[in-house]
């Protein structure tokens, strides 16, 4: 829907003349990790009208253009200079979008990127000051939350510059997070919205879903035509930070066809990123051919101008060649500017061979050796063959994928993220997958959806749409079995911690918005002092159901989560640890709260498994 078939709508529904009304919309927005869109639907049109959003943005100083994405991209600077200001739009910390993505090629230690990959990264912590990464530049840095909060910030200014009569806080919002997303990272992205200007009542969705919402839309009824019952789907999404996979089963219910998900992957930090960073590796050889080694800071600086040339070369109508420029960095290193030239035929080979490589079906991740001591920063996938992590992630789960001869056979294939704007990236997984189908096979692609970086900001408007007007669902539920580790009872041994056991008190599938008691015995918890409550997750333990307590359990059927180390309060007639029975709610946001009940009073405590004190 173009942007001028919505206001037209706003003033025709404006112009009813009905007192204290507000035009509604559906609103979905995909925060990337490195671009942000937001797509927008009226809420009250009878077919789902999809539109996305122009945003203005700094070209370069004085300059603004629109754009139908904002790049994740925060250049730290004093914001009052007027050629940095865009109409309308408040930034409080410097420039976010276009411009600010082009200076990190040039001062990369003022630039922060993947802010969103950082939000998922356990071992920092999320809301303190930490971007730019290693920066020496004496400024004031900034979290992950406060940078992923200014993104969010600029899409609502941009939304109520074009539309002011309709105020974003009251519109119907879905935003998304990735699959792999854990609930740390979950509510710390919540917190972010919230503290932009989100409404409490907004909706996350899963990207991947998001990007079959996209796809059922562009398809309208006929979908039922291209799928049938039994049929099994892989949602392929690799953006600029992570890879994200899930299956989705066609089933029939009362005669319709249905979608359930069956299962998604784990949290992958590979993507896009990773192969601009590789790439630099390449470019780093050709500059020393020609005498010439980066410092760091000009490393960082090759990073951000080989994810243009990547673009570029991969794209349509590429060139042969793509030209390279890094900047010099004091008197002693390279003076002025050195140049390279990049070739397609390296980037092909180095990147499709090296993150799409043609393995058997049997193929798992390489496990790299890693040392004691180990630098800080962005916890990478140690192998960077997606095939690789795709096959195990199908191992997992092939008795879902496996046809009347016990062979797999994966039905369909749908693409989602920028990575696969480039058709060498898409043509090599859609190769390897035919080989591990049953009989060579392919996977059928779910086609019709052009524009790859726009299909989950879409999707997400169309799911807040349905929503309202009805249509299909995708069913599933969470995406993960949760438990809460339990410390065993038994005499103290020297030196040996007790065993503790996993309690399960959510299964995978169980449904946002509803609710479950706990059964089995009282179990203690610990009042009035400081405690460690600690909480796991599984991907692949399907049968569980409340009330499991597993004793034993493989290193990769369990996850474990962010900890809680949090004081519960202590009542009067407490007396350190309390016996008490536990309830779980899965909220319409994706939290899941856990209730403890003492067996003792009538005293309660709530835990959320997503907060991180």
């Amino acid at each position: 829907m173009a942007l001028r078939h919505a206001q037209l709508w706003l003033r025709r529904k404006l112009g009813q003349g009905v007192n204290g009304m507000t035009a509604q919309f559906c609103i979905g927005i995909d925060l990337g990790t490195t671009n942000s869109v937001l797509a927008f639907a009226p809420l009250d049109e009878s077919d789902a009208m999809i539109g996305v959003l122009p945003i203005p943005q700094l070209i370069s100083p004085g300059t603004v253009e629109n754009r139908l994405g904002l790049p994740s991209f925060l250049y730290l600077c004093d914001p009052s200079d007027p050629s940095l200001q865009v109409p309308g739009i408040s930034t409080k910390r410097g420039v976010i979008g276009e411009y600010a993505r082009n200076l990190a090629a040039e001062q990369p230690e003022r630039v922060v990127a993947a802010a969103k990959s950082w939000l998922c990264h356990q071992g920092v912590d999320r809301q303190s000051p930490i971007l730019p990464w290693q920066s020496d530049i004496p400024m004031e840095l900034i979290s992950p939350v406060e940078a992923s909060a200014a993104y969010l910030r600029y899409l609502i200014d941009a939304w109520e510059l074009r539309f002011p009569e309709a105020p974003f806080r009251e519109q119907n919002i879905v935003l998304t997070v990735p699959a792999s997303f854990d609930a740390a990272a979950r509510d710390l992205t919540r917190q972010a919205a919230v503290a932009a200007g989100f409404p409490e009542e907004f909706v996350f969705l899963e990207e991947p879903q998001a990007a079959l919402y996209n796809w059922l839309h562009s398809r309208r009824e006929t979908w039922r035509k291209e799928l049938t019952e039994g049929d099994v789907l892989l949602v392929c999404d690799v953006g600029g930070g992570t890879t994200d996979l899930t299956l989705v089963r066609v089933e029939s219910s009362n005669g319709e066809l249905t979608l359930n998900r069956l299962a998604v992957g784990n949290h992958l930090l590979v993507g896009g990123d990773n192969m601009d960073l590789a790439l630099a590796h390449v470019a780093s050889d050709l500059f020393a051919q020609k005498g010439a080694k980066l410092n760091a800071w000009q490393t960082l600086s090759l990073w951000h101008i080989c994810r243009t040339a990547k673009e570029r070369l991969l794209g349509q109508n590429p060139p042969d060649t793509y030209p390279m420029t890094v900047l010099g960095r004091g008197s002693k290193l390279i003076g002025g500017s050195i140049s390279a030239q990049l070739d397609r035929a390296t980037v092909e080979r180095v990147l499709v061979d090296g993150f799409f490589p043609k393995v058997p079906s049997s193929a798992r991740p390489i496990e790299s050796s890693q040392s004691g001591f180990q630098e800080l920063g962005l916890p990478f996938a140690a192998d960077s063959a997606i095939t690789r992590h795709l096959a195990s992630f199908l191992a997992d789960h092939v008795d879902e994928l496996s046809g009347s001869t016990g062979s797999m056979q994966l039905s369909h294939l749908l693409f989602n993220g920028g990575v696969f704007n480039a058709i060498a990236f898409r043509n090599r997984l859609l190769e390897t997958l035919s080989d591990w189908n049953s009989g060579n096979v392919p996977p059928k692609v779910l086609g019709g959806v052009d524009e790859l970086d726009q299909a989950v900001a879409c999707g997400a408007a169309y799911y807040a749409w349905s929503r309202t007007h009805g249509g299909v669902r995708i069913r599933g539920g969470t995406a993960r079995s949760y438990y809460v580790g339990i410390e065993s009872s038994g005499p103290a041994i020297p030196g040996m911690p007790r065993p503790l056991h996993a309690l399960c008190v959510a299964p995978q599938g169980m449904e946002e918005g509803t609710e479950a008691s706990v059964p089995g015995r009282p179990i203690g918890i610990q009042v009035g002092q400081r405690a460690r409550f600690r909480f796991f997750s599984s991907t692949l333990r399907r049968e569980d159901r409340p009330g499991v307590m597993l004793k034993h359990w493989e290193d990769s059927e369990l996850q474990e989560t962010s900890p809680m180390e949090v004081e519960l309060p202590k009542q009067a007639d407490d007396q350190g640890v309390v016996p008490v029975t536990f309830h779980t709610r899965i909220t319409e946001l994706g939290v899941l709260e856990l209730s403890c009940t003492s067996t003792r009073s009538d005293d309660r405590w709530k835990l959320e498994m997503n907060v991180r004190e």
